[in-house]
């Protein structure tokens, strides 16, 4: 009996650093977020209770609904496009071919690389005098165009960012489910006539698509989750922020810009609870599609 409450003791200390920080890091701050929205904000700690003020607000204001909007049409474009890229670099650099490990570092690069300086780069290929891009389209006879202040391209141009970022990780994630998946499965399906297509529709597809919806969740809450390429490569007062800002970017333009932080708190918990709703669906209907066995 002893003997089993040292074990249970030494359980417990070891998962009590973990419980901590998230109790500190994670639910405190959402506990605070959520009573902050419920009041007004004077000063840096002087909370008067206001009820449902800045909800009211907040479902009558334009520029949050634009910035929903905005969230979203980025959210289905990236996780769309670097999803359905992931895949495919995955399947191919689980192949065996020359170079492998360099192509799968080169892919992983963008993941490790420091937000500022991606958005750096990404800002001087977009320079509509001197940029990379309009170089290369003025080979072809295409004049300049301006990727981030026009507002028909500002968005596509964080698009390409986000969608360039997020490849490498979710190929990590995809290669390793390609390479769990047993080889006498292929076999099999080779002997009953199905070729390259066939192969990877019933028997790749089903078999990693476990790791392709955790994939799926974790772009989607990412996506949803926008703000640093934002913050890095539109200015305040270009005209294309109005149709590229997100959730995140009025959260900390309300929070910190203006220093209307229970309106911050408000925008931050219709941005949580559009989150959990998300989830909920899409854990719901992996029930039509993943397969676990």
């Amino acid at each position: 009996m002893e003997a089993k409450k040292k074990d249970w003791a030494f359980a417990y200390a070891m998962v009590a650093p973990t419980v901590l920080g998230v109790l500190i890091l994670n639910i405190y701050p959402l506990l605070k977020s959520c009573y902050m929205s419920f009041t007004k904000s004077r000063g840096f700690s002087i909370y008067t209770w206001t009820g449902f003020d800045n909800y009211v607000r907040l479902f009558s204001d334009p520029e949050v609904w634009q910035a929903l909007v905005n969230t979203i049409v980025y959210t289905v474009l990236s996780v769309a496009a670097g999803v359905f890229l992931s895949l495919v670099v995955a399947v191919l650099l689980n192949e065996k071919i020359r170079g492998r490990s360099l192509y799968r570092t080169l892919y992983f690069l963008p993941v490790v690389s420091a937000p500022a300086a991606v958005a750096m780069v990404w800002r001087w290929l977009y320079n509509a005098d001197a940029g990379l891009l309009n170089y290369l389209l003025s080979l072809v006879g295409i004049g300049a165009v301006h990727w981030l202040t026009d507002t028909r391209t500002a968005m596509l141009a964080i698009v390409i960012v986000g969608v360039w970022t997020m490849v490498g990780y979710n190929m990590v994630l995809l290669l390793a489910g390609l390479q769990e998946i047993p080889k006498t499965f292929y076999e099999a399906a080779e002997m009953d006539g199905a070729g390259p297509v066939q192969k990877f529709l019933h028997v790749t597809l089903p078999m990693i698509s476990p790791t392709l919806f955790f994939v799926v969740v974790t772009s989607v809450i990412g996506g949803l989750q926008v703000f640093d390429f934002i913050f890095m490569m539109i200015e305040p007062a270009n005209t294309a922020m109005a149709y590229t800002q997100s959730l995140v970017y009025l959260f900390y333009k309300q929070s910190f810009l203006m220093g209307d932080r229970s309106y911050g708190a408000a925008i931050v918990m219709l941005l949580l609870v559009i989150t959990l709703i998300i989830t909920a669906i899409q854990m719901k209907l992996q029930r039509r599609w993943v397969h676990y066995e």
